[in-house]
């Protein structure tokens, strides 16, 4: 009868043991020479959610290629919070110059060891979002990621301000030359001899021979 009692106070001082979980591995502390290798968790662009201009995760639909599954999906709606400020243009040509982007794509945005910016046609997309994402995140071939330098505000400056490069006056240049009668009539006046954050507004009479 003692036998079987002391089996039974065994098997019932098991169970209570077994019953008994540890304490969790990830809820134990680390010592503080540990603590200090754990690495850092890297804080995710809010692409100016913060600003309260967007709605979170806005920018994560902003298409950078044409092609598209099926239907074409709706754009988002992002607007240029520099739009309408009258200086936002003058701004963004100050911070052109500053930040040498006219090193790579030339005085005026005329391209160079950068792909042109006086037209409308761009790799990743011509919208206001489409070039303020180049801006931010860059692009292969040189195009550096701005957004973790930058604030906000000055990459919409340089958004407008490159909005007003590519404000090609297609209309009045036209594509192909003539002679009789001379098409294009006249050409925008180069770089040097005038700065303004409207370069395709200064003209001058073309003179045959010159390439406008």
């Amino acid at each position: 009868m003692s036998a079987r009692l002391a089996a039974c106070n065994l098997a019932l001082f098991l169970f209570a043991l077994a019953s008994a979980a540890p304490p969790a591995l990830s809820q134990q502390s680390l010592p503080q020479s540990q603590q200090a290798q754990q690495p850092a968790v890297a804080v995710r662009p809010d692409f100016g959610e913060a600003a309260g201009n967007f709605q979170a995760g806005l920018f994560m639909q902003v298409p950078i290629s044409p092609l598209a599954p099926g239907a074409s999906p709706a754009r988002p709606i992002i607007k240029n919070p520099a739009q309408g400020d009258q200086q936002a243009t003058t701004r963004g040509m100050q911070y052109f110059i500053s930040f040498n982007c006219n090193g790579c794509h030339a005085d005026n945005g005329g391209g160079g060891m950068g792909p042109a910016l006086s037209n409308n046609i761009f790799i990743y997309g011509s919208e206001p979002e489409n070039i303020y994402l180049s801006i931010y995140q860059g692009r292969p071939n040189g195009m550096p990621a701005w957004g973790a330098v930058l604030p906000d505000a000055v990459i919409w400056d340089l958004v407008t301000y490159i909005g007003k490069l590519s404000n090609e006056p297609n209309r009045q240049w036209g594509r192909t030359f003539a002679q009789q009668p001379l098409m294009p009539d006249v050409e925008q006046l180069p770089s040097q001899q005038t700065t303004t954050p409207d370069p395709w507004s200064g003209t001058r009479k073309f003179g045959f021979g010159q390439k406008p």
